[in-house]
Parts: C-alpha cells; sequence; structure tokens
C-alpha cells in the first residue's frame, strides 16, 4: 500500500508521521531526492537524499522516479527503487510529498491512500515556518504565498487530518493506515488462507446446511 501524506510547508507532515512510524507496524518510509541544500542537523540519505540539479535530471530523464515535481524553486521527487524494495519486503509505503507530488501518485497509481495534513490557522502556519527558522526571508514568504493554493487542493485527498495536537493527530493518522489496512480487497489474501483452515462447503452441509436448520 502507498500511502501519500501532504500538506503545505510547515504543516507537521514530518512530525506526524515520525510518530507513527514509532506504533504502527509494518511501515517504510521512502526518503525523497532533492536538489534543495540541506538544513542544519538534516542528514544525507535520512531526511533526504541530496543531489545537484545536474544528477536529478539524470535521473528524472532516465526515468527513475514514480513522482517528481518542482516545490518552492527546488526540485524533489520518489525513486521507483526505493518504493518497489519496500514492498518486496511486503511493507507499507509512506511518501511524505507535496501536492503535486501526490496528484502525480494518483495519475500512476490509482489505489494509493492520500492523506493531507492542514494547520488549524495561516497564522499557527506561519509561526511553525518562523520557529523553524530554516528558511532565508524570501523562500519563508515563497512558501507562505503558496500555502492558501496548496490548502484548497484539499478535496483531491482521500482524507484531511487537522494538525492541532500533535499526539491526537498522529493517532488519527494511524487509525487511517489501520482502516485501510483492513479494507476486503487488502485483506483478501489474509482471508483465503483463514478459509484453508475450513472444511469444504459439501462437509459444512452434510453437517446441517448454512444454518443448522437442515
Amino acid at each position: 500500500m502507498l500511502i501519500v501524506v501532504s500538506s503545505p510547508s510547515g504543516g507537521g507532515k514530518g512530525t506526524l508521521i515520525r510518530r507513527v512510524r514509532q506504533t504502527v507496524p509494518g511501515l517504510s518510509y521512502s526518503v525523497s531526492w532533492t536538489t534543495r541544500k540541506p538544513r542544519q542537523g538534516e542528514v544525507d540519505g535520512r531526511d533526504y537524499h541530496f543531489v545537484s540539479l545536474a544528477e536529478f535530471e539524470r535521473m528524472r530523464d532516465a526515468g527513475g522516479f514514480l513522482e517528481w515535481a518542482c516545490v518552492h524553486g527546488n526540485y524533489y521527487g520518489t525513486t521507483w527503487s526505493e518504493v518497489e524494495r519496500a514492498q518486496r519486503a511486503g511493507l507499507d509505503v509512506i511518501l511524505e510529498i507535496d501536492v503535486q507530488g501526490a496528484a502525480n501518485v494518483r495519475r500512476l497509481a490509482a489505489d494509493a491512500v492520500t492523506i493531507f495534513i492542514i494547520p488549524p490557522s495561516f497564522e499557527t502556519l506561519r509561526e511553525r515556518l518562523i520557529r523553524r527558522g530554516s528558511e532565508a526571508p524570501p523562500d519563508l514568504e515563497r512558501r507562505l504565498r503558496n500555502a492558501r493554493f496548496e490548502v484548497e487542493r484539499y478535496r483531491e485527498f482521500d482524507y484531511v487530518i487537522l494538525n492541532d495536537e500533535v499526539e491526537r493527530a498522529a493517532a488519527q493518522l494511524a487509525s487511517v493506515i489501520y482502516a485501510e489496512r483492513a479494507r476486503c480487497p487488502r485483506q483478501e489474501a489474509l482471508v483465503r488462507r483463514v478459509l484453508e483452515t475450513f472444511p469444504p462447503v459439501e462437509e459444512a452441509n452434510a453437517h446441517g446446511g448454512q444454518n443448522g436448520c437442515g
């Protein structure tokens, strides 16, 4: 299962994903590739794969990305190889991407689960970005200008989670993942394994029919 989590910059999607990965088993996090410079404290290969524009374009032109987009003046992308490796291991994959990337994933994987994280207000979003202190003033203003456009695309998503209180929002995100895992089509293999432990229909009918009424 592909789980797409999007929000405007500063919406808190990264924080919620980290909380959920600590409590929900069977999840893999796909580390995105980007041309932007690392922020203080970020580690290459853990937070992002940081590459040059030339390297990113080489990977894009070779068809290496499941999705890619130019966001706030930098390129971001998710590689096919990382997603496929996790799925072969039987893991659900979380993609932490923007609304453009989410739209690209929907075109390629119609059964992807898409979740939009919304802040309680514009002022809260502004305060979070300022407190983060990782953007220069021009970049900060660009992210704030783009936030309205990103939030207005919430209708494109399957779920919307208000990130007003981290613990509650993280619990809701975990609940969505558990509920999606329980959908009938995703439980087909499990149900078939369970059915194999039951006697055949003919044998069950011989012992009283479906309702035990003969």
